[in-house]
């Protein structure tokens, strides 16, 4: 288990403070025997502490320019990104080779157990060909749509990527986006044919698709086996000889780009930087453009894959820097970093990445408010492409909304809160952002603008006072084989998509592309699609509202009095489900009699319920709230 940050920061003064008094009264002679657990963790500190002044420092200093190579692996789901990475790790005698080397890059535990890629990682390589010693700094990128981010940053510390396509499945959807990165970035791209030692691998068909979709002739493309390790040391020699050494400048002034970050309890920031100019080493003090705050320089190094420290980082590498950045508004992604009294002209940094997805994020339980607060905060440094904004809900407490790239990325950054800082949270139903042209007055005033952005749905504004509603629409990518092209168009047209295009990429497969309302895709479309199924009603409000008014009628008490749970969009109610109430059997005392008397109780009864439905409070159990606004629900 984690211990908190306050937490251990409490107890340290509190030692402080007890050895001053201790001293005084002459209290610390003879020293006390430390327990078992004190000194297992001042073991655990000193590892910590004193694990980069034990490692022997490199020299980065005999790697010229010219013989540094910076290069990222991109990719498609499943096509073997990490599984190259695992055999060129090898090939460099980075690690031992040894049937153990699965995804050796992939560090985090939510990685390893969905056999994906969530977070781009760097490993610098020492590989000698030709007599030359060359310095190789891989970036191994993630393959899903939702983390196009990561690979979008990683790209801007590259002069070139390995486009890596399965010999089974061929171009997929996320290569050809990925393609267009690099493209984009002007990046120098090596295809890559993996799998070819499949049963039903066609690296023929695959080359031809490569030609006709990016223009890249099929001479180029390399064919190999990353599982069985068949032919990859020629992809180390392309790697030299297609792609261009960086070009930068020694003699200039220190810039470097912080492209991704971690933080260490202990450490504090520890940012991944690129240089552009110059030389940083340890003592330096340097300067954040973003913060305009000033640091000295702890430690600095490369990942191989792990830490480690060298003397100096030379302009043209990839490495870590430890600068004592403790708070975590501190370590911007896309910030420069430069020597104290001699300024540059900072980088572009980056574009922010746009939320595609929101959902309402609230501690279980509101005493644990601080530590996930901290918790968020830690885990947004490493996940820059998530946005926070503070929300309150009167059954849940205070808490955030937050903004994820996809349903994937979302369900990815719950789960490590969960695993690398012990939180437990309520994550709401995921919606889409929305815009609402307002045509009242008075709103326009409120909000300063004519346009606004509704990311909550309980602050959507009614329709009254609304000129038009906007969504957001994606452009999306399909490739299916042409045997199924009927069943996905119609699909896509029970989405409400409209077609833009539509290419055969060989015999037997189609690229189709369409604009998509994101919210009729965000949830459930890849699972529909997967399945091949069509019919979807197009105006889902009502099924919808009915759902959540059974789930709520399940999940509340039952009163005295009868409950009416209503899901009403605007001022029309869609769905309806009452919750029955209590009764009593006013009638069992009677036996016969006339039936005025019955009816005399009964009537009596029933005024006595409206009275009590008047000033009757109902409160509404947390877990009930839960069970309603859970991401999945049980039916």
């Amino acid at each position: 288990m984690w211990t908190p940050v306050g937490r251990g920061r409490w107890h340290g003064r509190a030692l402080t403070v007890w050895a001053a008094a201790a001293a005084h009264r002459g209290l610390l002679e003879p020293r006390p025997t430390p327990t078992r657990e004190a000194a297992a963790k001042s073991r655990t500190l000193d590892r910590l502490y004193s694990s980069a002044d034990r490692k022997e420092k490199i020299d980065l200093s005999r790697f010229s320019v010219e013989n540094i190579r910076n290069f990222s692996i991109i990719a498609h789901v499943d096509h073997g990104k990490s599984t190259l990475a695992d055999r060129l790790l090898e090939l460099t005698g980075t690690i031992d080779k040894t049937k153990n080397n699965k995804q050796v890059l992939d560090k985090l535990q939510v990685e390893r157990e969905r056999g994906i890629t969530v977070k781009a990682q760097t490993a610098s390589l020492f590989y000698n060909c030709e007599g030359k010693q060359y310095l190789l700094n891989l970036i191994d990128t993630p393959g899903h749509v939702d983390f196009s981010y990561e690979v979008s940053r990683s790209l801007s510390a590259c002069q070139g990527v390995l486009l890596v396509v399965d010999a089974n499945e061929g171009i997929q959807a996320q290569t050809v986006a990925n393609f267009f990165l690099a493209f984009e970035a002007q990046l120098s791209i090596i295809p890559v044919i993996n799998k070819v030692d499949l049963k039903n691998a066609d690296p023929e068909r695959v080359e031809k698709q490569i030609e006709k979709v990016f223009d890249i002739p099929s001479d180029e493309c390399i064919k190999i086996s990353a599982k069985l390790g068949t032919n990859v040391e020629r992809v180390l020699q392309a790697v030299i000889e297609r792609i261009p050494p960086p070009k930068v400048h020694r003699k200039n002034p220190f810039k470097a780009l912080v492209f991704d970050s971690t933080f260490d309890q202990y450490r504090g920031v520890i940012a991944n930087v690129a240089l552009f100019d110059g030389v940083v080493s340890k003592g330096d003090k340097i300067v954040s453009a973003h913060t305009k705050k000033t640091y000295e320089v702890n430690e600095v190094g490369v990942l191989n894959p792990n830490e480690q420290p060298a003397h100096k980082l030379y302009a043209g590498q990839v490495g870590y820097l430890i600068a004592g950045m403790k708070d975590v508004t501190e370590a911007q992604i896309g910030d420069t970093l430069y020597l104290h009294k001699q300024p540059v002209e900072p980088l572009p940094g980056f574009k922010s990445a746009k939320p595609m997805v929101f959902a309402g994020m609230y501690p279980i339980d509101q005493s644990e408010y601080n530590n996930l607060k901290s918790a968020v905060e830690k885990l947004t440094i490493n996940d820059s492409s998530v946005t926070v904004h503070r929300d309150s809900s009167l059954a849940l407490g205070a808490g955030w909304r937050l903004g994820f790239l996809g349903l994937l990325h979302m369900e990815v950054f719950n789960q490590r809160l969960e695993q690398e800082y012990n939180a437990s949270v309520i994550l709401t139903t995921p919606t889409v952002p929305y815009k609402a042209v307002l045509s009242s007055a008075k709103l326009i005033k409120e909000y300063r603008e004519k346009e606004i952005t509704i990311i909550n749905p309980a602050q959507f504004p009614d329709k009254s006072k609304v000129t038009e509603y906007l969504e957001p629409v994606v452009l999306g990518t399909i490739i299916t084989p042409d045997e199924y092209t009927g069943k996905v168009m119609m699909l896509c047209q029970a989405r409400r998509a409209v077609q833009k295009n539509m290419m055969y990429i060989d015999q037997n497969r189609v690229m189709l592309k369409y604009l998509f309302p994101l919210n009729e895709i965000v949830v459930d479309f890849y699972d529909s699609l997967k399945s091949l199924s069509s019919g979807y009603a197009r105006d889902k409000a009502h099924s919808v509202g009915k759902a959540i008014c059974e789930r709520l009628k399940d999940s509340l008490p039952r009163q005295l009095f009868e409950i009416a749970i209503q899901a009403a969009v605007g001022s029309k109610i869609i769905a309806r489900e009452t919750v029955k109430a209590y009764r009593k059997n006013v009638l069992a005392k009677c036996y016969g009699g006339d039936i005025t008397r019955k009816m005399k109780l009964l009537k009596r009864q029933a005024e006595g319920k409206k009275k009590l439905r008047k000033i009757g409070n109902i409160e509404v159990p947390k877990d009930a709230f839960i069970k309603v606004l859970k991401t999945q629900c049980d039916k």
